[in-house]
């Protein structure tokens, strides 16, 4: 579309015909683009969204017209303003130069710019490309994802920005080393608990800061009980048994004597469960207390258990 609210003509007519209107060329008299090195428009302009571009052309006292173009469109004729884009504003008609400049500039505005003038008779063109560029933007991103262990994983990221941005997947843990992705797309076949955690997307392409944002993946498995330790306590003293699982979801824990469970509550007993272990107490330990215990920890992948001995000292 380029800067907008301009008189639109086609490009091919537009700078015959432009130029004869505007600098009364007769009919049958060339136009010439580019002739020598005069006029002298800047090199190709970079600038970011939002902010203002200054299209500048050099000019001399020979130049007896001078008009600035962005492909079918007259934005400025000397003085003359013929776009109505109130982001347009003409900064300098002088001996020296003439310059515009486009105010919050948008990606529809970028594309070729051209500075016109009448010096010798004769029209005169010099062009200029206009390049913005869009800090980078995340558009899409997986949702936090639960999976079991073994299972596969595809996590996506998409991000848009000029130029196009580099995506990149890191793995937020004490022993992920660097990226494991550079690409949109994320696949773990057959993942592991240690693979569980949070994924950060990033998106880069220099324009400004990355973005980042993440992904949790939660690797559910079923319990494994890393402690259990036999207790020696003499009588009438406390004791202790604890039993540590790690498991996710969270294990639920029960405790046996023998073959018989014990019930929450029971005298001279107190049974605490967190999240990862579980403590039976023994207030006063009698001689009945002294035997083989079990624990066992439980979700709905599976269960393990694991004995003990309260022995006497």
């Amino acid at each position: 579309m380029g800067v907008g609210g301009c008189l639109a003509l086609p490009w091919r007519c537009l700078v015959v015909l432009c130029l004869r209107l505007l600098f009364l060329v007769p009919a049958g008299v060339p136009v010439r683009s580019g002739d020598a090195t005069f006029p002298k428009a800047m090199d190709n302009v970079t600038v970011r969204q939002g902010e203002s571009a200054t299209l500048r052309c050099s000019v001399d006292n020979r130049v007896t017209r001078v008009a600035w173009l962005n492909r079918s469109s007259i934005l400025y004729a000397g003085n003359d303003k013929w776009c109505l884009d109130p982001r347009v504003v003409l900064l300098a008609n002088t001996k020296t130069q003439y310059s515009i400049q486009i105010q919050d500039v948008d990606v529809y505005d970028e594309g070729p710019y051209t500075c016109s003038v009448q010096t010798d008779n004769h029209p005169k063109t010099s062009r200029v490309h206009l390049i913005v560029q869009v800090s980078p933007k995340i558009t899409e991103i997986s949702s936090d994802i639960s999976i079991n262990e073994g299972g596969n994983v595809s996590l996506t990221c998409i991000a848009t920005g000029r130029p196009d941005p580099t995506i990149t997947w890191r793995h937020i843990s004490p022993k992920a080393v660097g990226f494991i992705s550079e690409d949109e797309y994320l696949e773990i076949t057959g993942i592991t608990r240690e693979q569980s955690g949070e994924y950060e997307c990033s998106a880069s392409n220099d324009v400004a800061a990355p973005v980042v944002q993440r992904v949790k993946v939660t690797v559910n498995y079923p319990p494994y009980i890393s402690d259990a330790k036999s207790s020696g306590v003499p009588v009438g003293q406390k004791g202790i048994l604890l039993c540590e699982a790690s498991a996710v979801p969270s294990a639920d824990f029960q405790w046996y004597k023998d073959d018989k469970r014990l019930a929450e509550g029971q005298k001279g007993l107190k049974v605490e469960n967190k999240a990862f272990f579980s403590k039976l107490t023994f207030f006063n330990v009698s001689e009945q207390d002294y035997g083989n215990y079990t624990c066992v920890a439980s979700n709905q992948l599976g269960n393990t258990n694991a004995s003990m001995i309260l022995y006497g000292e």
